[in-house]
């Protein structure tokens, strides 16, 4: 019976020796959270509310249950922002704006105090509307598109200053889409087939012209030709002549590959004369 007391008293001091262990490893564990790279720690105290420093990376102590740690993702994030709105001469345009943000981390605290973990999904799409719709009324349609690095810094630079006034940086606002209305698309192509179309006008025109001009020079030249040829001629008789030579030897030539033209010598007769010679165009039977 001894023993056996004994044995229940032993079992009975593990016993209580792994409660206290099993506590203390519990408590251990409630006092320690971590922080993983890229995000930070805003401590919520209920004793003295939301601390007003935040905490970085690693492994830190708290008071179970009187301070909670919240996570917050302070790497930058991306965000598409779409508005529907009017240019300056009354067109619809759809806008895209891509956003590149992440938080202030000097004021995670009042960040979170005002506005909470989803911080981004309640500021960015109302400023981005807001800041879009201000900047693209200022500018034609038109002047979207011949205008368009100038519209995205005016962009950037307002929508910059707008998300600063809530503790939310900027590393980069980029427009990556604009569309026109169907009405105005097609007012564009109309446009470029009209232009394309007064540009070819203007090439016939000028082609004309040109071939006008030749036809002039051309017609100056032979003129100048055709006097200098008769003055020629008045001055030199014997050009005449070597002109019918010239013209009668092309024409025996011609009648000399025809088949049917046999010609004839003259013969000379007893006076002594020389007799006439003919050519004769002799038919197919």
């Amino acid at each position: 019976p001894e023993r056996l007391v004994m044995a229940a008293a032993v079992l009975n001091n593990i016993a209580r020796g792994a409660v206290v262990l099993g506590a203390g490893v519990s408590a251990f564990q409630m006092s320690i959270y971590n922080v993983d790279g890229g995000f930070r720690a805003v401590i919520f105290d209920r004793v003295f509310g939301v601390q007003k420093t935040s905490v970085g990376e690693g492994t830190h102590f708290r008071l179970p249950w009187f301070q909670t740690p919240i996570i917050m993702d302070c790497r930058t994030r991306p965000r598409n922002i779409s508005s529907s709105t009017g240019t300056k001469d009354l067109q619809v345009i759809n806008i895209n704006l891509r956003v590149l943000s992440r938080p202030d981390k000097d004021h995670l605290p009042h960040l979170y105090s005002s506005l909470g973990v989803d911080y981004d999904d309640r500021v960015l799409p109302s400023i981005g509307n807001e800041v879009l719709k201000a900047v693209v009324a200022q500018y034609n349609a038109e002047q979207l598109i011949t205008q368009r690095e100038q519209v995205s810094q005016q962009v950037r630079k307002t929508l910059t200053a707008r998300a600063n006034e809530f503790h939310i940086i900027l590393e980069d606002v980029a427009i990556t889409d604009l569309r026109f209305g169907t009405e105005f698309t097609a007012a564009i192509e109309a446009k470029q087939v009209a232009q394309q179309e007064s540009e070819r006008a203007k090439f016939i025109v000028q082609k004309a012209e040109q071939e006008k001009q030749a036809a002039v020079i051309r017609a100056e030249g032979e003129a100048t030709a055709a006097k200098m040829v008769s003055n020629a001629m008045e001055k030199s008789p014997a050009l005449v002549e070597l002109r019918r030579i010239e013209a009668a030897r092309e024409i025996a030539e011609t009648l000399a590959k025809s088949r049917n033209v046999t010609y004839l010598p003259g013969g000379s007769d007893q006076g002594g004369g020389g007799g006439a010679s003919m050519l004769l165009n002799l038919g197919q039977q």
